[in-house]
């Protein structure tokens, strides 16, 4: 009864996951200290693939066993790496493959950009390479039989989880190959010849009669069940695969269910029910008739049906000369029992119970995004605490400025430079002075020209490959089958528009700086002045020196030095902000491992209170502190003034030294202002240039695919056939009139004639089915549609299948025409699947 069909494994063209992954990896962890094991880790993946799918493959456990890594690999590294978005473009040209359509020679080579396609097709092969182990089996060794049993049932649950997953796991439409349909149908092949070998080592063993009637009922039910998939598909019909394998399951549900009835006349006969053991054996034979003259090429049925013939012979003349049984109609008996002893087997990750994640220290891209956003709203919290902090310092500055103070309190002489404007001006001019700050000044504008530069250059590219794409759309119109770039390209659009607005905003915030520059130029080169020549800027004015023991000038020094300090305090605050680091790592993986989800806001606002909160308490306290300091100065300082006796020779002096206080923190704000400014332009030159490269990549991987496409649309075009309109009939061609009436060819009730035999000629190619072959196959196919319409017995929803299925092959015979003796026949041992070129065209 040996005829077992495999199925040859999808081909895949060369991908380089080195490039785009370790590209990611540079990208995504420039500073992190695992970088390099990651980028081993890369070029370990791009191995491990080559060995999946870039070699051919021995029908061998240990062969399985890599399929095995390799999809393992890509279950744990799918949440790693962005492959659905456009961060992996140089992953357009992924793995491809060529599937043979319904009608004409064109072919489709479809990349898609998910790495779900990639497992698919990698279960795919796991599937097909598992059904060619079981078939390369010994049946006649006990080893045998339970490896193919186990491989068969692997098969069959690889090629299920396909038919349950595949439309989840990809974006567009699935090929042909590893659509639901044609992964259900496979999946039903495989489980039914699990379920056979079973019946096999029943038997073999011994066991009693009428478990392996149920056995073999049951392998007879699931090649009934494959032969109704495979027939109603329209889909699946008209591959070359199915029209093969068509008749061989037809065949083995017809002798599988021979043999359940030959089991079950045994045990009739056990239980003396003569009529009945002798009505079962007559049905085998029915059936065995059938298989005989139209599957005799498929499947071997000589030895069982020599069997029954012995049994049928024995019991009908036992019955005839002892018993004298009724022997009872077929349609009533009763029903063989079913008993499935085999299953498909569950995909499970990992398949390898070797597996080791080559990236198991790179976290999931859902942890990766976690931390990115927590980190976000880290930046935020520190920048709002250190601005309320810088704000309030730049207020306390600007109110003791416009009091002159502490400049007021050491002036008491009236002729001399006070202290405080000598430090100043000494700080001034250590920053550099003027040609610092007009240094940095000339530099802004070249460093925001050069990251628009940038920026326009990457949406310009991005501008003509979308162009492009819509003038071959309006030409090519439906043949066009490709995302827009339009479309593909929003998000990128969207990044664009976002770097334009915060260009747009840099120029506004140096405008602002070089406006408050130039208002403070002159005060801040007087500054830079050395102490004589500043001396002799400042007027001259009377003395106080009344004031110098006087209890308001004691207690104006002691709330300055109370603000001193609160100043100090702000910038070792600062610093500790800054510092403070956190890893929310842990707590993301423990939250995704449970939930299967990551709640980053709830999570990441409790973490930032519980490390920021008590910084939160001390800057508030600072701010409510120096509002108080500030009043009580204020207060003081009007005290002072009115003692102070002054004339307007002391008013210009007083507002000279204030200009100067003033210009001092304006010099210090516009010096740092710039060198962040210069630090900004810098580093979105860097984010600019990533994404410029990332625009040219995936503008790169779109006219890859391009060129491809208009190849393909090309081939199609050369291919579809030509109809040139046929020229009238020259009069001198036309035949002259006959003589006579022709013989009208003689008709029949009956039908037409059966066409004559084939004349004789070499054998045609095993690779290429000829044209005769084609046309009964399509004939065969049609009639059991039309004959589907009105046979209730081939009803989709027919509750008899196994019952019914053999009395619809017997009264069909005569669509499964015998194969010519020119044809290359199959080994009476085995169901050779035809090669791969002829199967889906992988």
């Amino acid at each position: 009864m040996a005829a077992y069909a495999s199925v040859p494994l999808k081909k895949s063209s060369e991908v380089d996951l080195a490039k785009a992954l370790s590209k990611y990896v540079k990208n995504t962890y420039a500073n992190h200290g695992d970088q390099d094991e990651y980028l081993r880790a890369v070029e370990e993946l791009n191995k491990l693939r080559k060995s999946a799918l870039g070699r051919p493959l021995d029908k061998h456990e240990n062969s399985l066993e890599i399929l095995y890594r390799y999809y393992d690999q890509l279950c744990a590294v799918e949440p790693k790496f962005p492959f659905s978005g456009n961060q992996l473009p140089d992953l357009e040209q992924r793995c491809k493959c060529v599937e043979t359509l319904p009608v004409g020679g064109a072919v489709s080579s479809p990349g898609l950009p998910s790495v779900g396609y990639e497992k698919t097709c990698v279960l795919f092969n796991v599937g097909a390479l598992a059904s060619q182990i079981a078939v390369e089996q010994r049946l006649d060794t006990d080893e045998g039989l339970k490896t193919a049993a186990k491989y068969y049932q692997v098969a069959s649950g690889a090629f299920g989880h396909i038919k349950d997953t595949v439309l989840s796991a990809l974006t567009c439409e699935p090929t042909v190959d590893i659509s639901p349909d044609c992964a259900g149908a496979l999946s039903l092949i495989m489980l039914a010849q699990a379920q056979e070998v079973v019946f096999l080592k029943a038997t073999s063993d011994k066991m009693k009669d009428a478990i392996i009637a149920r056995l073999a009922t049951q392998a007879a039910d699931f090649y009934g069940e494959a032969f109704k998939t495979c027939h109603y598909k329209d889909n699946l019909a008209k591959f070359f695969y199915f029209q093969e394998v068509l008749p061989v399951l037809g065949a083995k549900h017809c002798l599988l269910q021979a043999s359940a009835e030959y089991h079950q006349a045994a045990v009739a006969k056990q239980q003396k029910k003569f009529g009945e053991e002798i009505a079962r054996l007559q049905l085998a034979a029915e059936l065995l008739k059938t298989v005989k003259s139209r599957y005799e090429e498929y499947v071997n049925a000589k030895n069982l049906t020599d069997k029954v013939s012995r049994a049928l012979t024995a019991a009908k003349k036992d019955n005839d000369f002892i018993y004298h049984d009724r022997v009872p109609e077929t349609r009533d008996l009763e029903r063989i029992g079913k008993a499935a002893l085999v299953k498909p087997t569950a995909i499970q990750v990992p398949l390898s119970q070797k597996f080791t994640d080559i990236f198991q220290k790179m976290v999931p891209m859902a942890v990766q995004e976690a931390l990115s956003s927590c980190s976000h709203r880290r930046a935020e919290l520190i920048n709002r605490l250190v601005g309320n902090m810088r704000e309030a310092t730049v207020l306390l500055n600007g109110v003791l400025a416009s009091l002159n103070l502490p400049a007021a309190l050491e002036d008491l002489s009236g002729d001399s430079v006070p202290q405080s404007i000598l430090e100043k001006s000494r700080a001034v001019v250590q920053q550099g002075g003027l040609q610092s700050i007009e240094r940095l000044i000339k530099e802004l504008p070249e460093l925001l020209q050069r990251n628009r530069e940038i920026l326009d250059e990457s949406l310009k590219i991005l501008d003509t490959e979308e162009q492009t794409d819509n003038e071959l759309r309006a030409n090519f119109t439906h043949r066009w089958q490709r995302t827009p770039s339009g479309e593909l390209y929003k998000s990128l659009r969207a990044e664009g528009a976002n770097y334009r607005g915060v260009l747009d905003q840099a120029v506004h915030a140096d405008q602002v700086v070089r406006e408050r520059y130039n208002a403070h130029c002159e005060t801040i080169a007087l500054l830079c002045k050395p102490e004589a020549e500043l001396s002799a800027a400042i007027p001259s004015a009377n003395p106080a020196k009344t004031l110098e023991g006087s209890e308001v000038v004691g207690v104006l020094r002691a709330q300055l030095a109370q603000l001193d300090q609160l100043k100090k305090e702000r910038e070792q605050l600062e610093n500790d902000i800054k510092s403070t680091q956190f890893d929310m790592t842990t707590k993301f993986l423990t939250a995704l491992a449970q939930d299967g989800a990551i709640n980053e806001e709830a999570l990441s606002v409790t973490e930032l209170d519980g490390v920021y909160g008590g910084y939160t308490q001390k800057v508030q306290q600072s701010l409510k502190t120096q509002e108080e300091v500030l009043d009580r100065v204020q207060t003081s300082h009007k005290e002072f003034s009115s003692m102070k006796q002054s004339n307007q020779q002391a008013v210009l002096r007083e507002e000279v030294l204030k200009k100067l206080a003033s210009a001092h923190d304006s010099y210090m704000e516009i010096f740092k202002n710039l060198h962040e400014g210069t630090k900004f332009y810098n580093d979105l030159t860097e984010i600019l240039l990533k994404f410029q490269n990332k625009c040219s990549d995936i503008v790169f991987a779109r006219k890859t695919e391009r060129e491809e496409l208009l190849k393909d649309i090309q081939e199609s075009i050369a291919n579809e056939p030509s109809a040139p309109a046929i020229p009238s009939t020259p009069s001198y061609h036309a035949a002259p009139a006959a003589a006579a009436t022709p013989p009208t060819p003689a008709t029949s009730a009956q039908g037409p004639a059966a066409p004559p035999p084939a004349a004789a000629g070499p054998a045609p190619d095993t690779e290429h089915d000829d044209g005769n072959a084609s046309n009964w196959r399509r004939l065969l196919v049609h009639e059991l549609r039309e004959e589907s319409v009105t046979d209730p017995l081939l009803s989709p929803t027919s509750g008899r299948t196994s019952d019914s299925l053999h009395v619809f092959l017997t009264q069909h015979r005569s669509a499964f025409p015998r194969r010519r003796s020119g044809r290359c026949q199959r080994p009476a041992t085995a169901f050779s699947a035809p090669s791969a070129s002829t199967l889906f065209g992988f």
